[in-house]
């Protein structure tokens, strides 16, 4: 493979404007097909299997009104009660609106001044138009608001839009741009990374807006897309500009660094894209239709960015030439590219160019080495108290009572809690197929249900135009994302309902996927982390460290999820992060944050453990190896890590309340993993272990295939040991090694 990439990096190098104009090119045609053919993300929320799905079909089945999306309008006066001659003009108004097949009567509140207004579609909330559906109902209601009445949006249509304001991703950029230039102390050198994260993210992007208009793609798919996008383009491409830099520095011609970096760094790039991607399409595990989506679109993007770091770096760093390096580095690259070592026609290096990295990480890496015992415990301590929450999880898709009291949806939501309880924000709709129970036992049955513990108040059964259905309305006492509401439906399941009804609605459906959820993670954990296993063993050859590795990365995700659930469920934190009260952890972010952070730690293992290796397989020196492994990559760590961090941090700012835990879980994933498990825990066990870590039996060394990691296959450079850091009091004469 390293052969191969070879050669693609020094075609690109060799060529920059051919492989600049061939990416700005697609580029435009993307976005260009994205803006005339390009579809809508919309949630299928449909859960094939399900009893609240069973409910839903016999739903649609008997009262096709039902089957559609449907709006809530909640009107208020603050003058008293509403006038009902306004009520039938609004209820004409929302009649005309695109789509809409039925508006029932307005429900009033005990004193009169407020109304809820339910409005059914014709079509499911899928494709009923999405924002432009949002905005019909605006206009709807635009004379009812200037006539001095309050008119919120609820329900279906309002709560399936999700938007991104850019503002996030503004925020990653700029934080990006610090860490690039105080890393390279290059304009060029930072501007690279950026350049390329952003065109292979813009073509990712539009090929999501394409697969959108042929299939339901999530609403949260673009914002994780480009999370992950930012995130991995502007890694991948660091460490690729960190190693062509190192070969300048080292006095390479700008050619053969760039195809020597795409030989080495590049492999390490190509293995933890395949891992990223592998990990995302874990989720087609769990088949549901918002999950497979998610994977499928964001892995689209993690492979436009790896493409664009493979070809576009290289291209720009040739095109770059020794701009890339200070004046200081210039000069001391063309003095060490005088001297070529006998036979090979290349540099030697030696001097500068041949440290492991001075000052803070050198000496750092030294003391984890000499220690490791203490330094392992600590870590492991660290993480399992930051774990320990995890305990107490409990998960609820978030609904419009999550949502901050900017949005429409919230303020619907408050309104109805206020004036008709707030169960009325999430009624259970029982079913009953008269096929099976005789209609006789309609009113036996509305009579039990208004004697249930939890239940509030019990409509009157509804029967089908055919008399095949019954619905019966029943509003429980609490809140749709209260326990006690998941506790009903399954009691009025296994004590109360007779066979032949069903119970579907919101808060049945969310209580059966959430259920569902929490049992189909195991799967996709033993898929992903049995994939990674397999990845790292054929790149690695050594059982050892593929099995660290994966325990290591199940830890920083154990510590992300501890602390969304002390921040949003025990509400440590929700008030700076602009939520009035706690709530559970969203039942989408577990498998989600699972499945992409899997992914995002396997890169830093890779980034690592191929230093480690490269130097273990240079000098037979296992325990040394380790420490001038760590002391290559820990800057490079470190300021990829920071960059990370802030991308995803800046979700956090974002209204939607599971797109700031999905933000905040994996920007701490992140924080842990580059502090805690690669500057600690890793060289700490590796230390410990010593030649353990690359042990490999015979009888799987010859079932592995054997993969050129390190391009030593085509490099001819010779690697020297790198000697560990001078003692404290001997003063440095060099010149600060490279970011690699």
């Amino acid at each position: 493979m390293s052969g191969f990439l070879r050669r693609v990096g020094g075609a690109c190098a060799a060529h920059p404007w051919r492989v600049i104009g061939t990416w700005v090119v697609a580029l435009v045609l993307a976005l260009g097909l994205a803006s005339l053919s390009g579809g809508t993300p919309r949630d299928n929320y449909d859960t094939p299997g399900l009893p609240s799905q069973q409910g839903t079909d016999l739903l649609r089945a008997g009262f096709p009104q039902f089957a559609g999306a449907d709006a809530r309008i909640v009107l208020h006066s603050a003058h008293g009660r509403l006038d009902a001659a306004e009520l039938r003009d609004v209820g004409g108004r929302l009649r005309g609106v695109q789509y809409v097949d039925l508006v029932a009567p307005p429900r009033l509140s005990e004193d009169g001044d407020t109304a809820l207004i339910t409005v059914y579609y014709d079509r499911p909330v899928t494709d009923v138009g999405g924002k432009k559906a949002l905005d019909h109902l605006e206009t709807a209601l635009a004379p009812t608001r200037a006539a001095g009445l309050r008119a919120e949006i609820g329900g279906q249509v309002s709560e399936n839009i999700s938007s991104v304001d850019g503002k996030a991703e503004a925020i990653g950029i700029v934080v990006a741009l610090a860490i690039l230039l105080a890393a390279f102390g290059s304009v060029i050198a930072a501007g690279v990374p950026l350049a390329v994260a952003f065109l292979g993210l813009g073509v990712g992007s539009a090929g999501i807006t394409l697969i959108a208009a042929s299939t339901d793609v999530s609403t949260i798919a673009p914002t994780l897309g480009s999370m992950v996008g930012i995130g991995v383009g502007i890694d991948y491409a660091l460490l690729l500009v960190t190693r062509h830099v190192e070969g300048l520095r080292a006095g390479l011609p700008v050619r053969e660094a760039a195809a020597r970096a795409t030989a080495t760094a590049g492999t390490s790039v190509v293995f933890a894209g395949a891992t990223v991607v592998l990990a995302l399409m874990g989720l087609r595990l769990v088949r549901l239709t918002t999950y497979a989506s998610t994977g499928f679109t964001t892995a689209v993007v993690v492979v436009a960015v790896v493409t664009s770091s493979l070809t576009l770096v290289p291209a720009l760093c040739g095109l770059a030439g020794h701009r890339l390096l200070g004046r200081r580095a210039r000069r001391r690259a063309a003095k060490l590219a005088a001297p070529a070592q006998p036979g090979t026609g290349q540099p030697r290096l030696t001097g500068a160019a041949s440290q492991a990295g001075g000052g803070l990480t050198t000496r750092w890496a030294a003391r984890i080495g000499r220690r490791p015992l203490p330094w392992a415990l600590a870590a492991l301590v660290l993480l399992l108290t930051l774990a320990a929450p995890v305990l107490a999880m409990r998960t609820w898709p978030q609904d419009a009572g999550s949502q901050p009291t900017s949005t429409t949806q919230r303020r619907a939501y408050d309104l109805v809690a206020a004036n008709f309880g707030p169960g009325a924000n999430g009624p259970l709709l029982i079913v009953a197929d008269l096929r099976e129970l005789p209609r006789t036992q309609l009113d036996p049955l509305v009579r039990t249900l208004r004697t249930t513990g939890d239940i509030a108040d019990v409509q009157a059964p509804i029967v089908s135009a055919d008399g095949s259905t019954a619905v019966i309305v029943a509003e429980p006492t609490v809140g749709p994302s209260d326990a006690k509401a998941s506790a009903l439906v399954r009691h009025l399941r296994a004590d109360v309902l007779p066979p032949g009804v069903r119970i579907t609605g919101w808060t049945a459906a969310f209580t059966d996927i959430s259920a569902y959820l929490a049992g189909r993670i195991w799967v996709v954990v033993g898929f992903v982390v049995g994939v990674s296993l397999l990845l790292l063993l054929v790149m690695f050859r050594a059982p050892v460290v593929a099995l660290k590795a994966a325990v290591m990365n199940l830890l920083s995700i154990a510590a992300a999820y501890g602390v969304i659930i002390a921040v949003f469920q025990w509400g440590w934190g929700v008030r700076a992060l602009g939520l009035p009260h706690a709530v559970p952890m969203s039942s989408w972010l577990p498998l989600l944050m699972f499945v992409v952070l899997f992914g995002l730690s396997m890169d830093y293992e890779v980034f690592l453990l191929s230093r480690i290796r490269e130097d273990w397989r240079a000098t037979g020196d296992a325990r040394g190896s380790v420490v001038r492994g760590l002391a290559k990559t820990g800057r490079v760590i470190t300021s990829a890590g920071l960059i990370m961090i802030a991308v995803f941090a800046g979700f956090s700012l974002d209204p939607d309340v599971t797109v700031k835990m999905l933000g905040l879980g994996m920007a701490v994933a992140v924080l842990v993993d580059m502090t805690v498990i690669r500057m600690v825990l890793v060289p700490a066990t590796m230390a410990l272990l010593g030649g353990a870590n690359w042990w490999l039996p015979g009888w799987l060394d010859r079932l592995l295939p054997h993969i050129d990691l390190h391009g030593d296959a085509t490099a001819t450079t010779a690697l020297e040991p790198v000697p560990l850091p001078a003692p404290r009091d001997q003063t440095p004469t060099e010149e600060p090694a490279p970011i690699a």
